[in-house]
């Protein structure tokens, strides 16, 4: 044999001792535990963990970010199985004592055992819409342990593999919770400031704006672009801290991940910045971003049109606004103790009665008939409802004053059909006035 061929064979059986070698010494080092002795070490790794924080673990809990916000929970661990925990699910955010337990199967995974704050988003009779009936918030109770990152310890739920993060807590934390509770309203937005939001993003060159609307009950956004050609659409579940928001997913901008959102107090806005002048802003505007012509159907000439607030299905509609309820709950309040506003029923262009709005009662009150004339300001894209009488006296009538003042406002309201629908499959249209936070969601009937 050759002497460039022995050197060949002297190379390729060196090498294969080196990857033997190698070989051998990763079997042995992965299998140098059992099983069981390495999940009775991540049982410990993650007890350990668990206590290891002074103040405990903050995580934000979304538990669908396609259709739910998240929601702060705060976790103070002790050594004798004991969890002191509070939550900003409602407006009790005082601290309360439960129980979990390290449990082990497959993997390690932390068990809240006894009922407690998280255990409110897996109560299948509380669920914040229609559709979540009999699923409640989508929750969890039980977390697989997966690993740490720096002051993170890294679980997956249980039920649906999703990610949650517990993070080292401060004494802030604890103290601020009950302000995540306070931002609600920040968010909702006062009766002093207009219904109408927008959310609007800015890459360092270019501003581009998208209708907002939010949902107090799912604490969920959704952003659609106002601009032709521009198909772009956010939609973000919302988590309260206190001194803004968080969302998820992120607004993304320029590549850029934008999750924390700032409030300004005396704007009323909520700004997350990025680098390069990237930012994004939920902040108010003065009317519609879009302006619709759903109003001119309404007007003198067209076919009959009827259109019905239903309390029962529609007084916690999203769309609803504070001040109408606010105004809702007033009539009522002046009623007998059996006696409550039913429906508010708004019908154009009868063959008989023209144009009215109709107050129905429960208890049997009689209705209430405000017969109106319709026109438009077509500028502002506006129905202008004017009195044309009423079936009773002006003191037989006065309870309704300040709800009727808002429907028969100057300035008109805005008619807009919406895209989504409650209880029923009837098409939801809302009123809004054009000078106020009125607005009132009804059913096409």
């Amino acid at each position: 044999m050759k002497a460039k061929n022995i050197l060949k064979y002297l190379i390729v059986s060196f090498l294969i001792l080196q990857l033997t070698s190698c070989t051998n010494n990763d079997a042995e080092q992965k299998f140098d535990q059992s099983p069981t002795e390495r999940l009775n070490a991540q049982q410990k790794e993650l007890k350990d963990l668990l206590l290891s924080s002074e103040f405990g673990w903050k995580a934000v809990y979304f538990t669908d970010d396609s259709q739910l916000g998240g929601y702060t929970h705060l976790f103070k661990f002790a050594a004798d199985g004991t969890v002191q925990m509070a939550s900003d699910f409602d407006e009790d955010t005082s601290v309360l004592k439960s129980q979990y337990e390290i449990q082990l199967g497959s993997t390690v995974s932390l068990v809240f055992t006894t009922k407690s704050r998280i255990h409110l988003l897996s109560d299948s009779n509380s669920y914040p819409t229609a559709a979540l009936r009999s699923k409640g918030y989508l929750g969890d109770f039980q977390f697989l342990y997966y690993g740490q990152e720096t002051n993170t310890i890294l679980f997956k739920t249980n039920r649906e593999n999703k990610e949650l993060r517990f993070v080292k807590a401060t004494a802030d934390d604890w103290t601020n919770l009950s302000k995540n509770i306070d931002m609600i309203d920040n968010v909702v937005g006062s009766d002093s400031r207009p219904l109408f939001r927008l959310l609007e993003t800015n890459d360092g060159k270019t501003v581009h704006q998208f209708d907002f609307a939010f949902d107090k009950n799912t604490r969920y956004a959704e952003a659609n672009s106002i601009e032709e050609g521009y198909p772009v659409t956010y939609d973000m579940g919302i988590g309260y801290t206190a001194d803004g928001i968080i969302v998820s997913p992120p607004v993304v901008v320029a590549d850029q991940k934008l999750t924390n959102f700032i409030y300004n107090e005396a704007e009323g806005s909520f700004t997350a910045t990025g680098t390069g002048g990237v930012s994004a802003t939920i902040r108010y505007s003065s009317k519609p971003l879009v302006l619709t012509d759903d109003y001119k159907a309404l007007l003198e000439g067209n076919k009959q049109a009827v259109y019905g607030y239903i309390a029962a299905n529609l007084y916690n509609a999203s769309t609803t606004s504070s001040l109408f309820k606010q105004l809702i709950n007033k009539v009522n309040a002046t009623l007998p103790a059996n006696q409550s506003v039913s429906r508010v029923q708004l019908v154009f262009n009868n063959a008989v009665n023209g144009s009215y709005i109709q107050y129905q009662f429960n208890g049997g009150k009689p209705s209430i008939v405000h017969f109106v004339t319709t026109t438009e300001d077509a500028a502002n894209k506006t129905l202008i409802l004017t009195d044309d009488g009423w079936t009773q006296s002006a003191a037989n009538r006065a309870f309704l004053k300040d709800l009727d003042a808002e429907l028969t406002n100057p300035k008109g309201l805005y008619v807009k059909k919406e895209n989504f629908k409650v209880t029923y499959s009837n098409v939801i249209y809302t009123f809004t006035s054009a000078s106020s936070s009125f607005r009132m969601t009804t059913y096409t009937l």
